[in-house]
């Protein structure tokens, strides 16, 4: 049906307009209802999971989404040729676009969502203020009015109090948005946010609201039917933010109350039904944290369209929110009327993102050389855990769009449980070739305050010094990251002959091994230089025959080291009698698996290490390439082919993401060749250049 009448019309084939884990996850319960689904790609997404798990696919153009994704009538063009009745938009891209809701109508193809006219409703941020006060719904005390005289703003922001929150009308994502803290910086602030606003809106528009010290960011699932029935499926707390981006969220919110429940839930129903809602929505309110349980709320905005956190929701309630878009879409009611709706235990949804946090969360780019979960090694039961994913092992990672590849989704019996089952699962999380957030969520997801629930939407600024605190790498930590090298050292004996043997056998000499061992977070080719002690610890490790404990010492301390595998990527490891489970994995490019990744439900360790003792010649093989450590542009070669150099100095200089990265030379020796000139693209893991090191 269009959901801008009551006409409804059913329809076998459904075209989703939009790309990754959201494609995928839409598509997914699709199937389960028995309709064929139709999946549209750009250039960049040509091989893509989306279009792989698709009955049909149809290339809209090239990689910007501009030219394909966020075409219209080649969207539309696409569903005619497929014989799709109906379109889902995800979110982003096309999902709150009411001209295409308009072109869809006018086409005669369903919209999975609500009408055009919400849409705008909701659009005009002081449009909607004015709706949500006449349909009682509470609002931040502020100013929306559309006389916008200098004197009449300041006089609003005196009457409101100081600190207050500058918005553009017209506004979204942080543009045109500003704190002010008193009246000696209202007008330098009103200046910058009305630039931003023209620039990003073309609309100078403001409104101001009284500045919450303390909110929290909950937000109400609400869905509404073409017959008038309407209903709150609870809510989501999703104050942990960066950058007015969600990170993590929980549902139900922590320290809700039945009565603040219902209020609020009721007032989204109403904020709804106000603009004539159908479909699933969500209205977003700041909660006002210092009042504790009693707190007041405020309404923000809503959402007209399905939220990317909406797996939370299902998993407490049992209900699958897709499958009630497509039979509202159809024309059906509601699935279930409110008293049918109950809450079940406590669920976390944890956005991976392909980004380093330690790099201001720099976008990162590559091939994912492994995604995988363990979950049999990390001891989780299938049910209590969803990973609703957009790629798999082998697909690439582009620059043209949204950074997120996977949503970690938990449930448990309660916050605590659920909690426990997230760490144990972002620890299961196995992601190789591209840099994500995935260390950055265990952080957040262990940290006393999360636990404890003291939530705001300045939670990451409030713990800025202890999220991203440089973390001490321990000494049974690098005693067990050399006993993992250890076991792998002993895995690579081939045969019986000693001649063959990679565990430290020597005739009339002890079996000694010595390893170095350097954080990843410093230049790789520490590890092969033990003379480097800033960088490297070196551990020597020594058994007798028939397989006895390992004597590990480093540091002047002595340990009797056991491992034994487990489960998947699980691994028991004993140090002097200290027993531990946790998930341990050998990482690394090409031949060379020289990264120890050991993961557990507190924290993540990664480490380079390298056999250093007589016997091993890994670092020179090593030090004769040098490779790309992301897709870039090479922006200047330092020095010529054949060319003598000293360890440190710069050979090359890479461009990425609107950031320079020297390349330096591992040791003394020269430079063979490069591979690449300047202004060439070159891929993460590309080999740069030939090197040889002095013997």
């Amino acid at each position: 049906m269009s959901l801008t009448n009551h006409n409804a019309k059913r329809f076998d084939t459904l075209l989703v307009a939009n790309r990754g884990e959201i494609a995928c996850r839409v598509m997914r319960t699709a199937r389960a209802l028995g309709l064929r689904t139709v999946a549209v790609y750009s250039d960049a997404d040509a091989n893509a999971r989306h279009v792989r798990e698709a009955d049909e696919a149809v290339r809209l153009g090239p990689a910007a989404a501009r030219e394909s994704y966020l075409k219209v009538e080649a969207v539309i063009e696409a569903a005619r040729r497929t014989g799709a009745g109906a379109i889902h938009p995800g979110y982003g891209f096309l999902s709150e676009n009411g001209p295409f809701v308009e072109a869809l109508d006018a086409a005669g193809i369903t919209f999975v969502g609500p009408p055009a006219s919400a849409i705008a409703a909701m659009g005009d941020k002081s449009a909607a203020k004015a709706r949500m006060h006449h349909a009682g719904v509470p609002l931040v005390p502020g100013y929306h009015g559309a006389d916008q005289d200098d004197a009449l703003l300041r006089d609003e922001a005196e009457r409101i109090g100081y600190p207050v929150l500058l918005k553009a009308s017209a506004g979204g994502g942080g543009k045109g948005m500003r704190v002010v803290e008193s009246a000696d910086g209202f007008q330098v602030a009103l200046d910058g946010c009305r630039r931003e606003s023209q620039a990003a809106f073309g609309d100078q528009r403001m409104l101001i609201e009284k500045y919450l010290t303390q909110p929290r960011h909950v937000e109400v699932q609400v869905f509404c039917d073409s017959h008038g029935n309407g209903v709150y499926l609870f809510e989501r707390d999703c104050s942990v933010q960066r950058r007015h981006q969600k990170v993590l969220e929980e549902a139900p919110a922590p320290g809700m109350t039945a009565e603040l429940r219902r209020a609020m839930g009721e007032a989204a129903v109403r904020a709804a039904k106000e603009i004539g809602y159908v479909g699933a929505g969500t209205v977003e309110f700041l909660l006002d944290a210092s009042q504790g349980q009693d707190g007041s709320f405020y309404f923000m905005e809503m959402n007209t369209r399905l939220q990317v956190e909406h797996p939370v929701t299902e998993m407490i309630t049992g209900q699958d929110l897709v499958a009630w878009q497509l039979k509202v879409a159809m024309g059906e009611p509601l699935p279930l009327a409110q008293h049918e709706l109950t809450i079940t235990g406590h669920s976390f949804e944890a956005r991976l993102y392909a980004e380093d946090p330690e790099q201001d969360f720099l976008p990162a780019t590559g091939t994912l050389s492994r995604f995988a979960m363990d979950l049999d090694g990390a001891g989780l039961e299938p049910s209590r855990v969803r990973l609703d994913s957009g790629v798999e092992t082998g697909d690439a990672v582009s620059m043209h769009y949204d950074p997120m590849l996977a949503k970690l989704i938990v449930h448990g019996d309660d916050r605590t449980q659920a909690l426990a089952t997230l760490n144990r699962a972002l620890a299961a999380l196995d992601v190789q070739g591209v840099v994500t957030n995935r260390a950055f969520l265990q952080r957040l997801a262990t940290h006393p305050a999360f636990r404890n629930a003291q939530l705001d939407t300045r939670f990451i600024e409030r713990n800025e010094a202890t999220l991203f605190a440089a973390r001490q790498i321990d000494l049974e930590e690098y005693a067990g990251a050399a006993l993992i090298g250890l076991h792998q050292l002993a895995r690579e004996c081939e045969s019986d002959s000693p001649w063959d043997r990679h565990d430290g056998f020597r005739l009339n000499a002890p079996h000694t091994i010595r390893i170095a061992l350097c954080p990843t977070t410093q230049n790789p080719a520490h590890a092969q230089h033990e003379d480097d002690a800033e960088a490297v610890v070196v551990v020597e490790g020594r058994r007798e025959a028939g397989g006895s404990p390992w004597q590990l010492t480093l540091g002047g301390r002595t340990f009797a080291a056991t491992l034994e595998p487990l489960e998947g990527d699980a691994v028991a490891m004993t140090l002097n009698g200290h027993r531990r489970r946790m998930l341990a994995r050998l990482v690394g490019e090409g031949r060379e698996r020289n990264v120890v990744v050991m993961v557990d439900p507190q924290r993540e360790t990664r480490l380079f290490w390298r056999r250093i003792d007589a016997i091993d010649h890994g670092h020179h093989e090593a030090e004769s390439t040098l490779t790309a450590p992301m897709h870039g542009t090479v922006v200047a070669l330092l020095v010529e082919a054949g060319a003598r150099v000293e360890k440190g100095m710069p050979l090359m200089v890479m461009e990425a993401m609107k950031m320079e990265h020297t390349m330096t030379a591992p040791a003394d020796g020269h430079v063979e060749s490069f591979h690449f000139a300047a202004g060439d693209t070159v891929g993460q893991g590309d080999v740069l250049l030939e090197f040889a090191a002095d013997e």
